[in-house]
């Protein structure tokens, strides 16, 4: 006996009916629901970027706070090798150290607050706010102007001809298709 004819059985034809009835509304619920992944990731950015600390790591609100953070962090020897640099080394030297360690620990990538304050003065991409957050530190060190909207304007035209250059095809050259005589 399959499990229609015993509801039949047991309920009667109109309480079989009812019950199936039942179920079939209730399939929605059941199953599994569907997340637009790109709609939770928006949703857990605008959580990440409103909190003082992601992973247990503060992290500045904004660049004088994570100059102030940086000033804080290295040691006063470090601070006066770093500051002896040239803004050419600091930038290029620095990239797989100091550049690494703000996008990973500061949530670059993942969105923060700090990234955000960062988008908000037109620097978009995580690698190119870090290299932000260090030569304007550096130049601060050095009592010189942080000149901030050249340096923005510096990196993003380096960026986009970054995307620029990797966007660039072969240009290929159509074979004639053979006569067929």
């Amino acid at each position: 006996m399959n499990f229609a004819d015993s509801l039949l059985r047991h309920a009667g034809a109109r309480g079989a009916v009812l019950l199936l009835i039942l179920f079939w509304a209730a399939r929605p619920a059941m199953s599994q629901s569907r997340v637009n992944p790109d709609s939770l990731w928006r949703i857990q950015y605008q959580q990440r970027i409103r909190k003082a600390r992601l992973n247990g790591i503060y992290i500045p609100q904004n660049l004088g706070d994570a100059h102030r953070q940086l000033n804080r962090l290295i040691s006063p020897e470090a601070r006066e090798k770093f500051k002896r640099m040239s803004e050419n080394q600091v930038k290029h030297k620095l990239f797989f150290s100091l550049n690494r360690w703000i996008c990973v620990n500061w949530s670059l990538y993942e969105g923060s607050r700090l990234g955000e304050s960062l988008r908000r003065l037109g620097l978009y991409h995580p690698e190119d706010q870090a290299t932000f957050i260090i030569i304007t530190y550096h130049r601060k060190l050095n009592g010189r102007p942080l000149d901030a909207k050249s340096l923005i304007e510096s990196l993003a035209a380096q960026r986009k001809k970054y995307y620029a250059n990797r966007r660039k095809v072969i240009k290929v050259v159509p074979v004639p298709a053979p006569n067929s005589d």
